[in-house]
C-alpha cells in the first residue's frame, strides 16, 4: 500500500484532503500490521486532522448562522445537539 505524503501546514489542509488522509489513517492503523512507533505516528496525525475538521466544521456552521440571520431566519435556527459528545475516531 503505497503512503501518501502527510500535508504538514495545518491551515492550508482542506477538509476534504483532511477527512481522506483522515480515513486512509484510520484504515492503515485498523490493519494492525505496523509498528509502535508508525502508529504512534499516525494517531497523532489523526488527531490533527481531526482538529482541522473540527474547526472547518465550525466555522462553516457559524458562516450558516450568520447568513441566516442576515436573511431573517434567526428564530427558526436551533443550536446543533450532537447525537454523542464521544466521536468514534
Amino acid at each position: 500500500m503505497s503512503k501518501k505524503k502527510a500535508v504538514s501546514t495545518v491551515d492550508s489542509v482542506p477538509f476534504e484532503a483532511a477527512m481522506q488522509e483522515l480515513e486512509e489513517l484510520v484504515s492503515r492503523m485498523e490493519q494492525g500490521d505496523h509498528s509502535l512507533e508508525t502508529s504512534l505516528k499516525d494517531f497523532e496525525r489523526g488527531v490533527e486532522l481531526t482538529r482541522i475538521c473540527q474547526k472547518a466544521l465550525a466555522e462553516a456552521e457559524q458562516k450558516v448562522q450568520i447568513l441566516s440571520k442576515n436573511l431573517g431566519q434567526d428564530d427558526a435556527l436551533e443550536d446543533y445537539q450532537p447525537e454523542s459528545e464521544d466521536p468514534e475516531f
